[in-house]
Order: C-alpha cells, then sequence, then structure tokens
C-alpha cells in the first residue's frame, strides 16, 4: 500500500516537543545558585550519557524511530555564552569508540539498566578543574516493557563506578551540579555522602525527553528556560520505605495490602519521616510567593465547589518562571479512615517576568473529598460518602509546603452528616482473605499509628449479574436459515436459537447516512463474520501503515464487502512506532509530561501527535499509558504519569482531547492493575474494591468522563481472580454502565482470558469469554488469520453450543463498528481494499549468479542476505516468509523485506520458543524484469528460513 506521507515527520512536532521537554524538568536541590551555569562560565562535563543520552524507555512504549537524536553535550555546546570544556569531551568521545552503547544486543528487553561508565582518575579531574569553574555530571538509567528495575546497583541505585565518578568530581570541583537522565525517580541516598570533599550543590531530574531531550535540558542548565516541573511521586529515603515492596514481584499473586494508601498517602499518614523529596516539590531558579485572595465555597450545577483566588508573584529579578499551586484536603477519619492528605486541584501560572504576578482561579468538587465504602461499615454499602465532620484545605507548592486555608472564613468546611455522593454496586471484589492499612491511634506529629482490618469480599453473582443484562439478539427480520443443533437447543443456560441472516446488501456508510440503523446493519453478519469481526490482526499487517500494531474491521474480504474499513493501531504512547525504519516524532516520556503540571501543554503536544498520527493512516494510538506508579520497581514506569489517580486522570484526559483534536484516537492502557512487569501476563493484583475506585480505576474513570476517551486496552493480569481481558465487571459493569464508556476496548496483544464466571485456567483461545465481558476485539491473531481462525478460538463453539448468546457477540460487532464509523479509517478509499505495492525491476548482471525464477520462487535468505529473482512474466504475487524466533511469545522483533532497495514489508514476530511458522505478508506488482531481495535490520533471535513468491495473477 502506497503511503505519500508515511514516515515523514510532522513540522515542528519535535521542536514543540522541546518546550514540553524543558518544561517537566524537577530542580530538586540548586544551593549557592550553582544553575544554571551562566554566560561566560565553564562547565565540565563527566559521564558517558553526555552523549549516549536516553530519549525513553525500553519495549514498545519507546521503539520510535527517529530521525535524529539530541544529546545533553552537543546542547550545551550549541550555547555561544558557555565555555564547555571540549578537552574532557575529547576523552569521552574517544573513549565511547572503544565502549559502544550497550542495546543488549537489540533483543526484546535485553537493554541493561546502565551503560558502563568511564573511570575518572584523579588526573583527569585535575585537568577538568584547571579548564573549569563548574561540573556536570550526567547519570542515565532506562527499564521498560518486561524489565522492572531493581533495587541494586545499576539500577534503582547507583554502580561503583557512578559512586568513584562522584567522589573524583567532588573531590576537585566546588560546584557540581548532577543531571539524571532516568525513565523514574532513583535512590538519591547517595546525595548526601560524607565521602565527598566538596557536597554536591545542585541535582536536577531532566528524565527523557524525547528526540529533544537533549537540547531541552541544555536549554534548562543554560538559564534559558526556567525549570518549573514539580514530582509527581514520593522520593523516600529507601525503596524498603514504600508499602508496596514486601508484595512487589510475586509470580502468582500480589497482594495490594497497602490499599488507598499509595505514595504520598502512605508516606504523609504513617511516617513522615521517612521523605527525602516529598510529592509536588521542585524548586526554581527564582522565588514566588503566593497568596489566598479568598476561599469559598460555591454552589454550581446542582453541585459545591471550593473556589481558591491565589496570587503568585515572582519576586526574584532575574529569571522569568512559572509556579505550580497545590490544593490538597485533609478528611476526618471517621470509619473508613482516611490519608492525612490528598490532591484536589492545582493550577499553573504563565511565564511570569520578574516582579509579575497572576491570580490563578482553581477550583475543586466537594465531592473530590468522597470515600468509597467497600464494606458498608457508613451504613452505605458500595456508596461514595462524605462522612460528617471538619473538611480542612491547604494550599501551598508542594505537599509539605501546603498551609491551611480558611474557608468562608472558617478553619473548615463541615459536614453535618454523612452525605451519600454516588450509589453503585459492588464491582470486582475479592474472594480471598487478607487485611489492609488502617490509621489506628494518631500521634503526637499527626500521623497515625499502622493497624490492618479484613478485606471485604465478593457478595453477590456474577453469574447473575451477566444473565439479568443479555443482549437481546438483532433479529434478521427477512428469510433466516436455523441451525438444527440439538446439542443447542438442550443446553438449559443460555438456549438461543442460532440464525444466519441473510445480507441484504447494507453498507457501513447506510449506517452513517441514516439509511439503516446500525442494528438492520449488524443483522446480516453470519456467526462467521461477527467472530471474524472481534479479531485483530497483526503486527505489521501488509495491508495498513507498515510496521504497525495491529489492522482490525474490515479483516476479511465479506466484512469489507459490506464496507467495513481496515482500521489501524500503532504503539505509543512517546509518538507512532513504524517497525521496519520508517520515521515519527518521538516525545518525552509520561512522566516528565506530568511532571510540567500543565495539561494545557500536554494537551497542545498531543494534538499534534494527533496529526502525525492521521497523516500516517492510523487510527488509534495506543497511549496514553495510566497505570498508578505503585512501585519505583515498575520497569514501565516511564509511560505512566504518577502515584496520584488525579494527575493520572488530568494527564491522561490532555493527551486524548489532544489526539482527537488532531484527527485520531487514543486507547488508555492498561486497564488495570499492570503495576508490575515481571509475570506481568500471570500475577493476580488481590486488590479491594476500595482501592480499585479510589486509586487504581479513579485515573481512567477521569480520562472516560472528563477525556472523551473512545478507546481501553485491557491488561495481561488478572485482578482478584479474573484475567482483565475477559472481567465483566471491568469492562461493562464499571467501564461501560457506570462511566457511560462509548468506545471499543481491546485486550493486550496475545493476551489470555479466563471463564468469565468461574475464573480459573486461562488461554488465548477462550475468546468467548472476552466477548461475554463486553472486550470487543482480540488483539492480535496472525496477519490474514481472522477469517480461518488462526489461533482456533471457541467463538463459534461456544455460539453453537450455547455458552454465548449472538445477541452478545452482535453488540461487540456493534460497538466496533461504531468507532469505525468517526474513525479517519472510514474516510480512507485504501480502507476497504488490499492494494499491491508495486516496485519497478532493476539491472542486475546475469554472469553474477544467484539469478531465480520469480514464479512461485522460495529465495533463499538465510544464508545469504541478498539475492535477485527473475520475473519472467507481469502479475501480482503474495510473499510469504518461513520465520521463527527464540523468545517468549510476548517478545517483539522484526525487520524489513526490500525489494530493489524498495521497502515492501515489515516482517515482525512475536517468540515461537525456536518453532518454524509461514507468515502471508504484503501483495505486490511486479514486471518482466529481476528484483534484488533483501532483508534489513534483522534483530538478534530472528530467523527467516525462506521467502516465497506466489503468483496470485
Amino acid at each position: 500500500m502506497t503511503q505519500k506521507k508515511t514516515g515523514i515527520p510532522l513540522e515542528g512536532f519535535a521542536e514543540f516537543s522541546r518546550k514540553a521537554a524543558a518544561e517537566g524538568a524537577v530542580l530538586l536541590q540548586n544551593e549557592g545558585m550553582v544553575l544554571p551555569v551562566k554566560p561566560g562560565e565553564r562547565v565540565s562535563i563527566f559521564g558517558r550519557i553526555q552523549k549516549n543520552y536516553y530519549r525513553s524507555g525500553t519495549g514498545s512504549g519507546g521503539s520510535v524511530n527517529v530521525a535524529y537524536t539530541t544529546n545533553l553535550l552537543d546542547g550545551m555546546r550549541s550555547k555561544k555564552d558557555i565555555i564547555v570544556n571540549e578537552e574532557l569531551a575529547a576523552v569521552y568521545e574517544k573513549w565511547l569508540i572503544d565502549n559502544p552503547f550497550d542495546n543488549g544486543g537489540g533483543v526484546w528487553a535485553g537493554e541493561p539498566w546502565n551503560q558502563k561508565e568511564m573511570p575518572i582518575s584523579e588526573e583527569i579531574a585535575g585537568a577538568a578543574r584547571k579548564q573549569s569553574d563548574k561540573a556536570i555530571i550526567v547519570i542515565g538509567r532506562t527499564a521498560g516493557e518486561d524489565k522492572d528495575n531493581d533495587d541494586t546497583p545499576g539500577s534503582c541505585r547507583l554502580t561503583e563506578e557512578e559512586q568513584a565518578m562522584i567522589k573524583a568530581v567532588t573531590g576537585y570541583f566546588e560546584e557540581t551540579a548532577v543531571v539524571l537522565n532516568v525513565s523514574n525517580i532513583i535512590d538519591m541516598s547517595w546525595l548526601d555522602s560524607a565521602e565527598y570533599k566538596y557536597p554536591i550543590k545542585s541535582v536536577i531530574y531532566s528524565w527523557q525527553g524525547g528526540m529533544e531531550g537533549g537540547n531541552a535540558i541544555a536549554d534548562v542548565l543554560a538559564g534559558e528556560v526556567t525549570p518549573s516541573g514539580k514530582l509527581t511521586d514520593t522520593i523516600a529515603y529507601s525503596i524498603q520505605d514504600y508499602p508496596s515492596t514486601k508484595n512487589y514481584g510475586g509470580e502468582d499473586k500480589n497482594l495490594y495490602q497497602e490499599d488507598i494508601y499509595v505514595g504520598y498517602r502512605y508516606f504523609e499518614t504513617f511516617c513522615p519521616e521517612k521523605v527525602h523529596f516529598e510529592f509536588g516539590y521542585g524548586i526554581s531558579y527564582t522565588d514566588f510567593s503566593s497568596t489566598v485572595l479568598k476561599a469559598e465555597k460555591v454552589r454550581e450545577n446542582g453541585g459545591d465547589y471550593f473556589v481558591f483566588q491565589v496570587k503568585v508573584k515572582n519576586e526574584g529579578g532575574t529569571y522569568s518562571g512559572k509556579e505550580v499551586v497545590e490544593v490538597y484536603y485533609e478528611a476526618p477519619q471517621g470509619k473508613l479512615g482516611r490519608p492525612v492528605r490528598a490532591l484536589g486541584a492545582f493550577g499553573k501560572t504563565a511565564l511570569l517576568k520578574p516582579g509579575k504576578e497572576e491570580v490563578l482561579i482553581i477550583k475543586m468538587p466537594a465531592a473530590a473529598m468522597a470515600a468509597y465504602d467497600d464494606s458498608g461499615v457508613t451504613g452505605n454499602p458500595y456508596s461514595y460518602v462524605l462522612e460528617a465532620g471538619e473538611y480542612r484545605l491547604y494550599v501551598g507548592s508542594s505537599i509539605k509546603k501546603a498551609s491551611l486555608v480558611k474557608i468562608d472564613g472558617k478553619e473548615s468546611s463541615q459536614v453535618e452528616k454523612l452525605t451519600v455522593i454516588e450509589k453503585l454496586q459492588q464491582a470486582m471484589a475479592p474472594t480471598e482473605d487478607f487485611t489492609r492499612l488502617k490509621p489506628g491511634k494518631k500521634k503526637e506529629n499527626g500521623s497515625y499509628e499502622i493497624t490492618y482490618e479484613n478485606v471485604p469480599k465478593l457478595a453477590y453473582s456474577i453469574e447473575e449479574r451477566i444473565k439479568n443484562n443479555l443482549p437481546e439478539d438483532i433479529e434478521d427480520t427477512g428469510n433466516v436459515k436455523y441451525l438444527q443443533d440439538k446439542k443447542h437447543l438442550q443446553n438449559e443456560k443460555y438456549s438461543r436459537d442460532m440464525k444466519q441472516p441473510q445480507d441484504k446488501g447494507y453498507l457501513l456508510k447506510d449506517v452513517a447516512e441514516k439509511k439503516v440503523t446500525m442494528e438492520e446493519f449488524i443483522s446480516q453478519l453470519s456467526n462467521e463474520d461477527l467472530a471474524a469481526l472481534v479479531r485483530g490482526e497483526g503486527m505489521c499487517h501488509p495491508s495498513v501503515t507498515p510496521g504497525t500494531a495491529s489492522a482490525f474491521g474490515g479483516v476479511t474480504d465479506r466484512l469489507l464487502s459490506f464496507g467495513i474499513p481496515l482500521a489501524c493501531t500503532s504503539d505509543g504512547p512517546s509518538g507512532i512506532r513504524m517497525d521496519g525504519g520508517y520515521k515519527a516524532t518521538q516525545v518525552p516520556i509520561g512522566t516528565l509530561l506530568a511532571a510540567t503540571w500543565n495539561p494545557e501543554l500536554v494537551e497542545e503536544l498531543y494534538t499534534l501527535e494527533g496529526k502525525e498520527l492521521l497523516s500516517n493512516s492510523i487510527d488509534m494510538l495506543l497511549g496514553p499509558g495510566l497505570n498508578i506508579r505503585r512501585s519505583p520497581q515498575n520497569g514501565r514506569n516511564f509511560e505512566y504519569f504518577s502515584e496520584d489517580p488525579l494527575i493520572t486522570g488530568k494527564f491522561a484526559s490532555a493527551v486524548v482531547k489532544g489526539i482527537m483534536k488532531g484527527g485520531s484516537n487514543a486507547t488508555l492502557k492498561h486497564f488495570a492493575c499492570n503495576n508490575q512487569e515481571k509475570f506481568r501476563a500471570k500475577v493476580d493484583a488481590v486488590v479491594s474494591e476500595r482501592a480499585l475506585r479510589e486509586i487504581y480505576l479513579k485515573g481512567f474513570e477521569i480520562a472516560v468522563k472528563e477525556g472523551g476517551a473512545n478507546g481501553v486496552m485491557t491488561s495481561y493480569n488478572p485482578v482478584n481472580g479474573h484475567w482483565a481481558a475477559s472481567n465483566y465487571d471491568l469492562t461493562t459493569t464499571i467501564l461501560r454502565e457506570e462511566w457511560g464508556f462509548q468506545g471499543i476496548v481491546m485486550t493486550d496483544w496475545w493476551a489470555i482470558m479466563n471463564d468469565v464466571v468461574s475464573g480459573g485456567a486461562a488461554d488465548r483461545k477462550n475468546t468467548h469469554f472476552m466477548v461475554r465481558a463486553q472486550n470487543d476485539l482480540y488483539m492480535v491473531v496472525s496477519n490474514f488469520g481472522a477469517e480461518v481462525n488462526a489461533y482456533r478460538d471457541l467463538t463459534e463453539e461456544a455460539l453453537k453450543e450455547g455458552t454465548l448468546t449472538r445477541g452478545e457477540l452482535q453488540r461487540c460487532a456493534k460497538n466496533i463498528c461504531e468507532f469505525l464509523l468517526k474513525s479517519p479509517s472510514f474516510k480512507r478509499e485504501e480502507s476497504f481494499s488490499e492494494e499491491a505495492v508495486f516496485v519497478e525491476p532493476g539491472n542486475f548482471d546475469r554472469e553474477a549468479g544467484n539469478i531465480l525464477e520469480g514464479e512461485d520462487t522460495f529465495v533463499p535468505v538465510h544464508k545469504t542476505p541478498q539475492s535477485v529473482i527473475e520475473v519472467k512474466e507481469a502479475g501480482f504475487f503474495r510473499l510469504m516468509v518461513k520465520i521463527r524466533s527464540f523468545g517468549d511469545e510476548l517478545a517483539q522483533t522484526s525487520c524489513s523485506l526490500l525489494l530493489n532497495d524498495t521497502q515492501v514489508a515489515t516482517i515482525q514476530i512475536g517468540g515461537t520458543d525456536g518453532h518454524w511458522i509461514k507468515q502471508k505478508l504484503v501483495k505486490v506488482e511486479l514486471k518482466e524484469g529481476m528484483y534484488s531481495v533483501e532483508l534489513k535490520d534483522v534483530k538478534q533471535g530472528l530467523e527467516i528460513e525462506w521467502v516465497e513468491f506466489k503468483r496470485i495473477s
């Protein structure tokens, strides 16, 4: 398929991402104003990461092919008024030639957390001091999909080499700043080590800023941008201090015993003394004052709101800057138990010049302070309630720097009697006994003793809930053919007549033009059509944008004939992943974006992302990721926003709204509790309903209700015994019925499902349980595998046996088609047919040998990476490959297939455990002549034995 704009990054997008990357830098310490480096100052830069800049974490969330990557050293060199120590830079650049970047051999999840560091001798450090007044040390870390962080040197802690480097540098430099080019918060205990002759004066988290991140942090270090980022996680003194640590990393299950007390909710409630740098903290090159001019409770649109007028003034005399104002609330402990503080709202100023001020208006709904009663202890089971008592509000620049604010002149806002905010029903409750944290006796410092209580368990029948909410079959009013299946008719559980409808010639565009209803259109589809429609195909489908994650919708000729387009998804969230070399813009990681505390900026950034998706004919970005950063050990934290659900929801909403403004769609992932990467495909998240609703699902809820999200991806893992991909209460009861979600839900790639009622063992064949849960799409079967049921799923068999109704399958089909009607694919002509890739013949020396005839030819490529075939008669050919990989089934590897130096297909596969399989590729149109066949960028662990040219016309 020809895509005129495929692989051409959107003009101006990378440059704008530089602005966002700079705004998310978090300055934690800056004694004596070591930063910024001022005009005329000389600086020595240490650490190989000054050149080997990490632009993102690893795995699907970081796999963006970019035209270039900036780095910190070159970014600083571009500042004409700053003198970089080029002698030291030359030493590093020479050393890097002999010590290249280690990518782990290109194997999935093989890249190490850190890179070998150049030793810094006394001679090197001393010579640098003679050249420079200041030192900058750059330290880097990465992690990602299938690769958690670890509480060891080289991951969360510094290596001996890095510690020695810092000791050597601080032995000579009185003024040292450390830049952390990391995907996640790391242990900071080294910061105040007594081994340093001169203390480290400054430390800044630059995070990973995408392809322009090197330039962005240079902008900050040089003072062209004043840092205004704030932490969206708590940095404790040790990873062992986090309440999740003792229950992290299990293979079979993970008890969420800390319950709602995640991150700052735990530390501020139980042990504030264990906090090194608090949530919401970050300093600037200038000073701000904040004055609450007015704080009142008002009634608007049937609800109560707290409204704050806060005057922020730049009190400095040199640097312009932005400041964040954070609002926290303290609820009475009541019967439920509450955190000492919780974030309720926030706002950020525009850029304020020295002496200038701005009045921020910040609104917070009173209902945001409600807690969920999952036990009935308040007398209102399964409800959000405000218990009676005093609710206090605090305003400031971090959770520890927030001061009590009087509301309408009073010390607190009084709730006279318990108020029910929202009455729901029990959903997703655990089925096993365990205990959870609860505040006990209040201590003198305002924190609480730790106590435990039993977690409420499941008290309803999922089977009855499903049975009572079964959708009616959409009847075909024309002639129908009844299948006489006695076994089915005898089934007592979900007896339905199996009907094969008549094709009436209705097209999906007839629905768009209101000529027929969606129900009338869906009624035409046979059981086979419906079963194929809920199967997505991929990765790197030849009929959609090359190198992308999946194709769904018109995956068979029959479905295409009904006018159902073939839509396309791409991995994200920090840019478009197109395996095979096509270029895109890579933006900063989620950690950095949330650290801006500026959702408006992020929405603007992702509007450009939406435009780039549209130009590449991509209908959905598989992002944002919005799992809660429960633990610093989660390797995929870089894709996510925060330990706090409000921050998470607000920034996910910004991403969703931006992408939609740009013309494409976003996918919220991973729904839910994908909070560790090790054993991510099977570890059961055992968690209370209260923690789910208040913490782990809340960000998704905000993104649906405020962001208008119309795409969700379920996670690999089970939650309380039910795999997310077949979890009825997750995808139907909560997502659709309670939140009003309208869109499609898809599985993660090659997910497994278990019985929607009884749980138990899981298998990827269990798509009937997926459909029953109203998870619409199975992602993914092999390319061209939907029609032939390549994974031998049980959907059609369940229809015959009566364990799945036709109405349930039609419900998923309706969700998919409703989405497709509004997707970019519906406006693209190529979405309704498979186009052949045309390649011109080339000139080759016949005497060179190895010329094969291109008529059903098997071209061996396992030993000879380039061969030449001769086509004696022009025509259309289907390309096939024989391929294998030695990784596990969730590993991903790829290469490009070129004919005459033209990329015609991306060959991609998950792990096959060394078994050879055949894979169908693109259709090509070839003239009479000769063509070179070449594989490019073959990743380690991938083997291809031959490429077949099979004539089809």
